[in-house]
């Protein structure tokens, strides 16, 4: 026991890095904690209205909020089949204190998970740079600090979300993964099916990644019968029973719970309207019988007067004249969130057939994931912000261009490593789900947590191998994007809070 949480001390030389994270983390945290301070913390009856409704930053979803304060299963349980359970224990904690100071904690608690989770992010990623490509401490430092700089891991860090908990285990998954392909060391069955249910428990897709780590670890000992059987087959079956089971159990009556007091509602609303249009019309049969009876008085009297005179035109005049043609005015277009689906299930509605991947890549992927747009910032798609925004200045697609350029050099550089093809073939996971099927393409930023990091390791790999006279300029590059997007990133983040 004491191995396995020995990984989690700071050693002597991530110390001065972590320290510099911790305090960036605290000042962007405290942040998000003043902002929501006074609407969230007094305890109340109704919790997912008030934190659904009032919480808006980017398309991140505040249901860890919710599920803290008054604990349900209320995440997607296909996605994220045991999250709900994981948060089970904060909850008890925020019950706890709710009673001591009477206060909701809720903020509190994810906070501290928000920066453990992002913390170990920071100390994991270090490591890999260290001890798995073995580059230079000062370029390990540089290249842990340039992750940080991305838009959306700064984000993810701050938001009461699942992403910043994923990313922090598919870092300790590949840290791992790294060490034992040095060492040449195999994953246990045991070990595979504990990584699995940990991080598919959060967020099922990664789960599939865990798979992959194994098959590039344990190579072709993966595909013995034994272990297909008992650490991928029996953990996947267990992951979806337990899906199905908690969605029957626990989602389903309360879906139906809320579908029925929705249409009772809905049918009250409709007899007051129709009780209402009742009265109305009955209304407005009334005058208009009572005017009818005005104008045949007035006619009367004016036929007397006239003693016969021009009928023709006093009857002319007492004919009802048509109305003005009433133009209705056109419903406003629906605003479209995202492009045409596969298909209606719950999977194949979330994704996009239609939607231009250029535009996505190099405005949302590889833009907004690393460089947040002043134009509509953070703000949320489904909400107000257009599915493609452009950024207003040249020097973002410059920055963009530089970094994918890294990235590309990077990957040519890394192709020899078994280690960085495991990367690559989780990166390439992402990409088949997010712009291959477009999963989520809409707003694929807020999941860049789970890929992004395979830049900065392809610029180590890049630094590693590169010619020396390409490695000081890139080292230099790589330092002047790091200290840009930090300023331009963190001054946005603290426009936008403030």
């Amino acid at each position: 026991m004491k191995k396995i949480f020995d990984i989690f001390r700071i050693r002597r030389e991530e110390r001065w890095l972590a320290l510099v994270v911790l305090v960036a983390l605290l000042a962007l945290n405290a942040l998000v904690l003043c902002k929501y301070y006074d609407l969230f913390t007094p305890i109340t009856r109704w919790y997912w209205p008030l934190f659904i409704h009032n919480f808006h930053i980017s398309g991140f979803d505040p249901i860890t909020y919710s599920v803290v304060s008054d604990w349900l299963a209320g995440y997607n349980v296909y996605r994220h089949p045991l999250l709900a359970f994981y948060m089970y224990v904060p909850y008890l904690i925020n019950m706890g204190l709710m009673k001591l100071t009477g206060y909701n904690c809720a903020l509190y608690i994810a906070v501290i998970i928000q920066m453990f989770c992002a913390f170990y992010s920071m100390v994991f990623l270090y490591r890999i740079f260290r001890e798995v490509i073995e580059v230079r401490r000062a370029d390990a430092t540089v290249l842990t600090l340039f992750f940080f700089s991305f838009a959306y891991v700064m984000v993810a860090a701050i938001v009461p979300d699942h992403f910043i908990i994923s990313m922090m285990l598919l870092l300790i998954a590949l840290y791992i993964s790294g060490r034992r392909m040095k060492s040449g060391r195999s994953f246990k069955t045991w070990q595979t099916v504990l990584y699995f249910i940990l991080t598919a428990g959060t967020s099922l897709n990664n789960g599939l990644k865990i798979f992959l780590a194994a098959l590039f670890v344990n190579r072709r000992h993966f595909f013995r019968l034994r272990f297909l059987l008992l650490g991928v087959i029996l953990p996947s079956a267990l992951i979806w029973g337990t899906a199905r089971v908690t969605y029957a159990k626990l989602v389903w009556p309360r879906e139906m719970a809320q579908k029925k007091a929705k249409e009772e509602k809905k049918a009250r609303e409709a007899k007051k309207a129709e009780e209402a249009r009742m009265a109305d019309v009955a209304k407005k049969a009334e005058e208009a019988k009572m005017a009818e009876a005005k104008k045949t008085a007035a006619t009367t009297a004016s036929l007397a007067n006239n003693k016969g005179g021009d009928t023709a035109k006093v009857a002319a005049d007492t004919v009802k004249k048509p109305t003005a043609v009433q133009h209705k005015t056109p419903a406003k277009a629906k605003r479209v969130r995202q492009g045409r689906p596969i298909g209606n299930g719950e999977f194949l509605r979330w994704t996009d057939i239609t939607t231009s991947r250029v535009q996505s890549i190099v405005e949302n992927l590889f833009g907004e994931s690393i460089q947040l747009h002043q134009k509509h910032l953070l703000e949320d798609e489904f909400r107000q912000r257009p599915m493609i925004v452009h950024y207003s200045s040249w020097l973002n697609y410059v920055v963009e261009a530089l970094v994918v350029l890294l990235f590309i050099v990077g990957m040519w550089c890394g192709r020899h490593s078994r280690f960085f093809w495991l990367c690559l073939s989780w990166f390439g996971l992402d990409m088949l789900l997010h712009v291959g099927m477009g999963f989520g393409l809409n707003e694929v930023y807020i999941m860049s947590a789970h890929w992004i990091f395979i830049i900065p390791i392809a610029v180590g790999f890049a630094l590693l191998h590169l010619p020396k006279r390409f490695v000081a300029p890139v080292r230099y590059g790589v330092g002047l994007l790091t200290l840009y997007l930090w300023v331009y990133n963190v001054a946005l983040i603290v426009k936008y809070l403030l």
